[in-house]
């Protein structure tokens, strides 16, 4: 594992100096989380065969899945093509995985004593969750970013307007899902049963998602799960994104409160404001003595 050093503050920047000791504190804690983002930059350059293989079931899915059911879906019943709606789907499916290796990670590394050193570091405990979710969040829309390339096989334009919004979203996608396995992984201290839990809870999160197929052609009692469902505001985010960029494209049924689709922007606020009320209870919880 890549060594992290985080160095205390010099003298005459200490905290307890009355003139300009908050924004050195503020610097020191800001390094702090530069130094955890970097580590998890520094894993993911480091890793190339491991992230290939994790961009490998997405990939599969996308030509395999989406080139052979698109030949027997017809291109009405979803406005685009099967690709084409299969493709949100496996941009959350790519970003979802690396995001909740963090939680993992903070579990394993408790198990380690690698935490307990890290825990010594002249920072707040709150800091470094939130350099632990900086960087999850980051090399996950890293990842997510590098299935973009194949945006032109799914019959999508590379239009750096529809890049950037896509980017965005998984960036706040990211952002949310590493802090919902944060907060998992606090409370939890073995990582045999957070892999039991993410066993039985991914999939039908994943399949209640609308990442497949439309969430109007589930049953009631499946598409008021996927009102709770974060992975289904963030693909239904992705796929509105994704819309008006499609030549005689429509919007497919997505998100819906009592036959009311919720706007863009609201979702997105939905999304990180889940992320954000997650991260912050994490770091009570974290907070708390070991």
């Amino acid at each position: 594992m890549t060594a992290l050093t985080l160095r205390a503050p010099d003298a005459p920047d200490a905290p307890g100096t009355s003139a300009g000791g908050r924004p050195a504190r503020l610097r020191h804690e800001l390094r702090a989380v530069h130094a955890l983002v970097y580590r998890d930059l520094l894993r993911l350059s480091g890793q190339r065969a491991h992230t290939a293989l994790m961009l490998l079931h997405p990939v599969f899915y996308l030509l395999v899945l989406g080139g052979g059911l698109g030949a027997l879906i017809p291109r009405s019943s979803l406005g685009v093509g099967y690709q084409t709606y299969l493709f949100p789907g496996m941009l959350m499916m790519t970003v979802q995985t690396p995001a909740i290796m963090v939680g993992i990670r903070l579990i394993t590394d408790r198990q380690s004593g690698y935490l307990r050193e890290l825990l010594m570091a002249p920072v707040s405990r709150s800091t470094l969750l939130l350099g632990l979710c900086a960087g999850g969040t980051l090399t996950a829309a890293a990842q997510g970013a590098l299935l973009l390339g194949l945006a032109g096989v799914v019959g999508l334009p590379y239009d750096p307007v529809l890049l950037a919004t896509l980017l965005a979203g998984m960036i706040l996608a990211s952002f949310t899902i590493t802090a919902l396995s944060l907060a998992l992984a606090v409370t939890l201290r073995r990582a045999e049963t957070f892999h039991t839990l993410l066993g039985v809870v991914m999939m039908p999160l994943l399949f209640l998602s609308g990442g497949f197929f439309p969430l109007d052609t589930l049953p009631g009692w499946a598409r008021a799960l996927a009102g709770v469902n974060p992975l289904a505001y963030a693909v239904d985010l992705l796929r509105r994104c994704v819309t008006p960029h499609v030549p005689a494209g429509r919007a497919t049924p997505g998100i819906e409160w009592a036959g009311w689709q919720p706007p863009l922007l609201l979702e997105g606020a939905l999304l990180l404001a889940g992320g954000a009320l997650a991260l912050l209870w994490a770091a009570r919880r974290f907070n708390r003595p070991e």
